[in-house]
Order: structure tokens, then sequence, then C-alpha cells
């Protein structure tokens, strides 16, 4: 466990040291970057760490058989190939992974830089979105965090840029094209040609990626009922902040459309906890709830701001979310029923098997 409270304990010291700061232009200095790395080369370098770490080594072995042509229909196309680059310049899966963690970790640093603190915003990620879903669900998890590079630029771009962020996090996993409904409701009442192009958009990644897929989905989450240990609590974890939001809103300093951006993804959390009682599979909620983690990140992350104390962010909060976030990764790193794929953490080069 040592080195996912290093990780963790790097970024809650870089969050206390810079609390009091008020300047929304701060990007975390170069020890952000310093922390940026370790993130990377940890999710990149593990070595039989996560649940579906056999899963994806079945799938490198089963693109070794196929030409470039198959690869790009083949599932997620942006991860399979990689998978193909891989086989071709005779790297491991150990490149798959490190190409995916650098793109993850792009992301979620593009994300937390728009922040006020970004260190608080890596303190929200790391116990669960660093250490479960990027150690544990490869294509989902850079898909994710593509979406979160997306939504730091949209304030400043168009949504048809944003469009683009959708198209490539598809790529490495269909499902991201739930995030368009999400988008296109916040922009629909002013911006009608956004939103009819958002419409669009999402049609055709329906039918161009999603489409082929709906039956094996329905089949492995719907008909075989699958259930996600711990998915309530998961749920519930983007459920606090959805109900921070929509009570203090205000307090975020947001423009218009930001404030009707993070709205909507509070209702999405609202509306994800309700269809974990409706529907006979939770693993379906639960994997795509996993889009609403940016929710988290945004929310928490600026408590400290939206409820200032004089001189600067309130300490108190800041603290709060630290010891939050450090209570979130002992429950899971102990009591989780799956977190023995993650015990002991091992690396490639540092672990014997791996280097044979």
């Amino acid at each position: 466990m040592l080195p996912y409270w290093l990780l963790f304990s790097l970024c809650a010291a870089g969050a206390l040291e810079s609390r009091r700061r008020v300047n929304r232009a701060y990007q975390g200095g170069p020890l952000l970057m310093l922390a940026a790395l370790f993130v990377a080369l940890m999710i990149g370098l593990r070595f039989e760490v996560g649940g579906d770490w056999l899963n994806y080594i079945e799938i490198y072995d089963e693109i070794r058989h196929n030409k470039l042509a198959d690869v790009l229909f083949y599932q997620d196309p942006g991860y399979t190939l990689l998978n193909w680059v891989a086989q071709q310049i005779g790297a491991g899966i150990w490149f798959v992974n490190l190409s995916c963690a650098v793109l993850f970790t792009w992301g979620l640093v593009k994300f937390a830089r728009q922040q006020p603190n970004p260190w608080l915003v890596l303190v929200v990620a790391v116990p669960y979105f660093v250490i479960v879903v990027g150690m544990g669900y490869t294509r989902q998890a850079v898909a994710i965090a593509i979406l979160l590079a997306g939504l730091a630029t949209i304030h400043k771009h168009s949504i048809f840029r944003f469009g683009l962020y959708v198209v490539l996090a598809a790529l490495f996993h269909k499902s991201a094209i739930v995030i368009l409904p999400l988008v296109g409701l916040s922009v629909v009442q002013k911006r009608g040609p956004a939103a009819l192009l958002i419409l669009l958009l999402g049609i055709v990644l329906y039918y161009a990626l999603l489409q082929s897929s709906v039956d094996r989905l329905i089949s492995n989450y719907e008909v075989a009922a699958y259930e996600s240990e711990g998915a309530g609590v998961r749920i519930a974890m983007n459920v606090v902040p959805a109900f921070v939001f929509l009570l203090f809103s205000k307090r975020f300093g947001l423009s218009p459309a930001e404030e009707k951006l993070w709205r909507m993804f509070s209702y999405a959390a609202l509306g994800s906890l309700a269809l974990l009682f409706v529907l006979e599979s939770s693993t379906a909620v639960d994997r795509v709830a996993l889009y609403l983690i940016p929710l988290q990140l945004f929310v928490l992350s600026r408590l400290a701001y939206a409820f200032p104390v004089k001189g600067g962010a309130n300490g108190q909060l800041a603290l709060l979310v630290i010891a939050y976030s450090a209570a979130v990764q002992f429950v899971w790193l102990n009591y989780a029923k799956h977190a023995q794929f993650w015990i002991p953490y091992k690396a490639y080069l540092l672990t014997e098997d791996a280097v044979a």
C-alpha cells in the first residue's frame, strides 16, 4: 500500500502548501508536473495490478494476429491501435499501459490546472479515479480523462471543439458518448444550432461506434444482471457533490453557461442514484456513472474557495476535503472486496517476474 499513500501524501502536501492562494491563474507550479510524472509512471508501469489485468492481456495477445485494417474496426479502435503498435515494435503491454497513462495524466492535469487549486483536484482524484479507475479500467479511464481535457476548455472554445474531444474519447471507450446529452442540454436554450450539432454528433457516433455493441452490453449488464460490489457507495460519491453544487452554485463564481453545465452533471448524478433502484444491473449504472467523476473533482476542489475566509481560501474546508479523500482511500484499500487485485503494488523493472 505504501506507493499509493506516497502518491496521496505528495498531492496532499501540495494542496496544503497552496491552499491560501486565491489567484485563479495559479497552475500548480513545477511540483505539479512532478506529481503528474509520478501518476503516469505508477499507472503506466504497473504489473499485474487491477481487476481487469488478465482481460487486457487477452486483448493484447489477440491483436497479435490482426492486420491494421481489422484493428481499426475491433472494439475500441484507439486502444486496439496502441496494442497493434506495441506488437509491431516488439514492446509489451507496458507500452500500451504507459501510453494510456500519459493520455490519462494529460487530461487530468489539464482539467486540474483550470481550477483554483490544482493540487486539491489531484487529492480528490487519487483514491478512486487514479488508483481504481486509472489502474483498473484502462480504456474507460482514458476516455474520461480526454473528456476532462475537453471540459477544461469548454468555456474558452466552442461546443463544436468539445465534440472533437468526445470523438477522441469514444475511440478508447464507446460509452463516452453518454456525455453528449449533458453538454447538449446545457446549451439547448440559447444556442440551438450548437445543441443540434451535439444531437447529430451523438447519432453519428452511436451508429458508427456503439450500435454493434448494444446487444453485447445488454447481455452483459441486464440479462445477466451483473452486480457491482459497492456501486451504491461509488454513486453516492457523485451524489454528495451534486447536492452541494445545487444548493450553493452561486458561490462557485461561474458564468451562466458553466453553471448550467455543472447543474446538468448534478442532475445526472441524482438520476444515477434513482436508476440504481430501478435497473436490474447495478454494473450498468456504475460504469456509466464513472463519467460523472468530473463533478467530484470540480466541486470538492473548489469548496474552500466557494466558502472563503478572510485572507484567502477556507483552510478548514481544504483540510476536510483532504481528510475525506484519505478516508476514501483507506476504506477502499483495506475493505473493498476487489482491493486484492491492487495490493501489493508491483511495477515493471521492480518485479522479478515482470523483468523475466
